[in-house]
């Protein structure tokens, strides 16, 4: 039998067929007490009209929900988290965010409360038209006028029947603009859209794209699509449409240098890539730093250690405009090949890893601690690595990578880290909807968790027969689903197609996230930030190098050592942080070294190099703070100066005597002082033994700063400390080594 909102529809379709008292005796007839014969009236009426009515609509014509609903919502900002695309909707109206789930959004329009939000029969009488163009109230305020092109869709489709036509899904979204470089600032140029469904066919959708600004004070979007560059520099818009997220980047330059940033030589594709990007923003690089401000620095950034006064003194007496080149090229080698070089990777991956102990249990974090730095020493390929931390099972006393799954309490923080660590995923946010900013759904998030579900945590880790993720989409157990990609078996280990997955060579969704996290360690910043959040619309600031890299690492077996060669030896690496005059507004563009502070735990270290007196943590039986991996455990030297504690990832969290907790640690803690008045100490074994003023002076300066004083800086010292009385030159002696200990020139990188 034809439904009661069918005849809604089909009256409401006729109205071009019927004279006006034909229409309203046909409706008194289904709206009144004889709703039977108005439907018998309609039934023998309708075949004649709705046949004509096939025949003479024009073909194609039909407004389609997905393709042109949902856009217009989202348009209209009706499915933002702000709005009724919360979790729990606003004013009883839910919408998926952001239009996520079109069959869901078509019941809660359509269906929901007898179908109260559309009229079928009077399209504009509509609430879910009257309350956005402002004729009935409306907590959003108006979003369009009645006479907007947002109206007529929606007035057309409901008179259509609000049906929801199935729809191909949306395959690609191609955003374009006139131009996307200027020279001057403000500019302004003009975007299209085109989508590709899975069907083949292709539209125009730029009127039903939602573009917006990540940074409107540089990036504006006019109201007819115009968008208008207002200040200097790289900026990215965002395009919305359907399920899909585009990200286009405008630039304008910087600076006023003369584009000649190319004529400097390029050690490598580092630099090459690098001064294409300065001379396109006209950032003049600046000059390479001296040969002690190098050797600190790569000392630091490889192996987290002050380089030793004997190998700064060497250095100094061999290095030369010919020698330089082969010199430095053989203290990275040494530096890669050193203990220390281990001992600080390993501390910088296990932190990744999010290594902790367990209450009674010390040998999974020895076990899996020693594994990682047998890994490091032996400069295995971190694709290995990878599939071993996916894939192990076993006792986890004895075996390291199998506490991968227990540094974690259950199957959904597993894929959290897997998504994290291996591919540069944030899908965190998928867990209650899909990603507002990025491809990852709801069933990707759950899907990736049900892999990790069997999992059995205990001492003797397993892959189990029990074991389910709900998906709090659907209600049900989730599906175990490579992320983006396909569904898998129900049953059956899929752990190593996960491993498959990241370490896909046409991905390149490992290597992507271990160069960046590389770069970002010898450069302070990656080149994309935060260094786990590698999606569409957060793009790197130099996509061409990151790709470069990324294959380089991959291609060379995914070896650290490999990488980390080719970038601290190129001269990127080696710049100044001299400012120049227009390459001052440069934070992540590498025109220059960018300050960087030491980690609580390498300026520890280095505290402990230049004084001589261990730290409190040596009582904890560790050498070195870099030895101590274990972040859940407090420990108050470290926690004072800010150390990252156990969480989803530190890279997001400012760590280094920067903070002002570590700040009221160095002016007035026991960290520098102690250490400074302990007679077992460099500074009170100098004084009792009364050496020269100028020696003392010089070999702090070497031994904290890795270069001599200069003849300033020597007399200045010298004068201040000078005096008969020895117990007060004893205290100038502590006040000068605590000044030097306190400056930006120590603690800086």
């Amino acid at each position: 039998m034809v439904s009661y909102r069918t005849i809604r529809v089909l009256v409401n379709a006729a109205i071009p067929f019927f004279k006006l008292d034909e229409l309203l005796r046909l409706q008194t007839h289904i709206d009144g007490g004889s709703k039977i014969k108005g439907w018998i009236m309609l039934t023998v009426l309708s075949w004649s009209w709705f046949s004509a009515l096939v025949f003479l609509a024009p073909q194609g014509d039909d407004i389609c929900f997905d393709r042109e609903i949902i856009p217009v919502l989202t348009k209209a900002g009706c499915n933002a988290g702000s709005c009724h695309g919360a979790a729990a909707g606003r004013g009883d109206f839910r919408l998926s965010l952001f239009g996520s789930n079109p069959a869901a959004d078509h019941r809660s329009i359509v269906d929901a409360f007898q179908g109260r939000r559309v009229n079928l029969h009077q399209p504009d009488r509509s609430l879910l038209l009257r309350k956005p163009t402002g004729e009935l109230e409306h907590g959003g305020g108006q979003l369009f006028a009645l006479d907007a092109s947002e109206s007529q869709i929606i007035l057309k489709w409901i008179g259509q029947g609000a049906q929801r036509h199935a729809a191909p899904p949306l395959e690609r979204l191609m955003v374009t603009a006139e131009q996307t470089h200027f020279e001057s600032v403000p500019n302004q140029t003009n975007v299209r859209a085109e989508a590709t469904f899975a069907d083949g066919t292709r539209r125009t959708i730029t009127e039903l794209v939602t573009f917006s600004s990540m940074d409107s004070t540089a990036l504006r979007v006019g109201s007819d699509r115009e968008i208008q560059l207002l200040r200097p520099g790289q900026h990215v818009l965002l395009a919305r449409y359907m399920d899909h997220v585009e990200a286009v980047q405008f630039s304008a330059p910087m600076g006023n240098a003369p584009p000649n940033a190319l004529s400097e030589k390029a050690e490598n594709f580092v630099d090459r890539e690098i001064l294409k990007k300065l001379n396109e923003l006209r950032l003049p690089p600046s000059p390479l730093a001296n040969d002690t401000e190098w050797l600190r620095r790569v000392h630091l950034d490889l192996t987290g250690r002050l380089p030793a006064i004997d190998a700064v003194k060497s250095y100094l007496q061999s290095v030369n405009d010919t020698t330089r080149a082969e010199l430095r090229e053989k203290i990275v080698d040494e530096l890669l090949n050193s203990t220390a070089y281990v001992d600080y990777w390993a501390w910088r991956f296990a932190g990744d890893l999010r290594m902790r102990s367990f209450p009674n249990e010390e040998q999974p974090l020895a076990a899996y601690h020693d594994w990682l730095r047998e890994i490091i020493k032996q400069d295995q390929g971190f694709d290995r690595l990878a599939r071993l931390l996916l894939t192990s099972d076993g006792d986890s006393h004895v075996i390291g990578p199998a506490n991968f799954g227990r540094m974690v309490r259950d199957a959904r923080e597993q894929a959290e880290l897997v998504g994290q660590f291996f591919a540069g995923v944030r899908l965190g946010c998928a867990n209650c909807h899909d990603h507002p900013l990025d491809r990852w759904t709801q069933d990707d998030y759950h899907g990736l968790a049900a892999v990790f579900a069997r999992v059995q945590r205990s001492r003797h880790v397993s892959f189990g027969e029990r074991g389910e993720v709900t998906n709090l989409r659907t209600g049900e157990p989730a599906t175990p689903r490579i992320p983006g990609q396909r569904n898998l078996s129900a049953f059956g280990d899929h752990r190593s197609e996960v491993a498959d997955w990241v370490l896909d060579e046409q991905q390149d969704l490992f290597a992507r996230v271990m160069v960046n996290r590389l770069w970002k360690a010898l450069f302070g910043r990656g080149l994309v930030e935060p260094v786990d959040d590698l999606r569409l619309t957060n793009p790197a600031t130099h996509p061409d190098l990151l790709a470069l890299l990324a294959r380089d690492f991959a291609a060379n077996g995914f070896r650290l050592r490999h990488t980390l060669r080719r970038l601290a030896l190129s001269h990127t690496y080696a710049r100044s942080k001299e400012i120049l005059p227009g390459n001052q507004a440069d934070d992540r563009y590498f025109s220059r070294a960018f300050p960087r502070p030491m980690e609580p735990a390498i300026f520890v270290d280095a505290i402990q190099d230049v004084t001589e007196i261990s730290d409190p943590i040596a009582q904890a039986n560790f050498e070195r703070a870099i030895h101590f991996v274990d972040s859940s455990l407090p420990l108050p030297t470290l926690d004072a100066l800010g150390r990252c504690q156990l969480g989803p990832s530190c890279d997001a969290t400012p760590t280094g005597t920067y903070n002002l907790s570590a700040q009221l640690q160095l002016l007035n803690g026991a960290v520098i002082n102690q250490k400074l008045r302990d007679p077992r100490g460099r500074l009170q074994r100098q004084w009792a033994e009364n050496l020269p003023l100028d020696q003392i002076v010089q070999e702090w300066y070497l031994v904290a700063l890795s270069r001599s004083a200069s003849p300033t800086e020597l007399e200045h010292w010298t004068n201040e400390l000078a005096t008969e009385d020895r117990q007060e030159q004893q205290k100038r002696l502590e006040d000068f080594a605590w000044s030097l200990l306190n400056s930006r020139a120590f603690f800086e990188r």
